[in-house]
């Protein structure tokens, strides 16, 4: 099983700090270096791999910094190769990329970005989404189609209910409300959005969460069609 670390980035980023059983460290998504280097350096650790989901800057900007200090081997999406600073490694649909004694697998999911990927570690019940699928959201279409987007989707819900999503941000509470405003008679949202609220009054994360929980309260996983998919996704542009 990997140990997984939250680390807050920027505004409202996460990336994640991953060590594996025999030692091996990645980071997921470095929207800058600092934190990053701050968590490393105070836990004695170095950075053996760097993983992107995708090209945008506000998950690669520390990619060349971490690099540099550590020697980290870059990985990311094989079809963003050129908009990913530093890429050592493109990585394609279905291609299984060896963790120290984890697999991890590469899932293409097109549609906030064209070449975005999300890394899958089954042993570890771990999904590490990027900006496709947020907790109770989806990401917007910066450059892909909604039936991208949608599709993107259906592949994430065909994956075990006991998978944990680890998405690029915390949007949780606001899109909590978009999904109520969509399913106000639905329970299980109604108590989410409680719960949801109590962490963010904490001040704690409200990553991650089950596959389980998104299918029963996330109305993006929720559509039964591309129509409404579509429509859904229309509406939280404005919401």
């Amino acid at each position: 099983m990997i140990d997984v670390t939250i680390i807050p980035v920027l505004e409202d980023n996460y990336a994640y700090l991953l060590l594996s059983q025999d030692g091996l460290t990645a980071v997921v998504d470095p929207g800058e270096a600092g934190p990053i280097i701050d968590y490393l350096e105070a836990n004695a650790l170095t950075l053996d791999y760097i993983l992107n989901t995708h090209h945008h800057g506000d998950h690669t900007a520390g990619n060349a910094a971490l690099k540099k200090k550590y020697g980290s081997t870059v990985l990311g999406p094989e079809k963003e190769r050129g908009r990913i600073p530093v890429l050592d490694r493109g990585l394609s649909e279905g291609e299984v990329f060896s963790f120290g004694q984890e697999e991890m697998k590469i899932m293409e999911t097109p549609g906030h970005t064209l070449g975005a990927i999300c890394f899958y570690f089954p042993d570890s019940h771990c999904l590490f989404t990027g900006d496709t699928l947020f907790l109770m959201g989806c990401g917007r279409l910066f450059e892909g189609t909604p039936a991208q987007m949608y599709q993107s989707l259906k592949k994430i819900t065909a994956l075990p209910d006991d998978v944990l999503i680890y998405c690029g941000h915390e949007y949780t509470l606001e899109a909590t409300d978009f999904c109520l405003s969509i399913e106000p008679d639905n329970e299980a949202l109604k108590k989410r959005q409680k719960d949801i609220r109590v962490l963010d009054q904490q001040k704690k994360p409200t990553v991650p969460a089950t596959l389980r929980i998104e299918k029963d309260t996330n109305v993006f996983l929720r559509a039964k069609t591309l129509e409404q998919f579509t429509e859904y996704r229309e509406k939280r542009n404005v919401f």
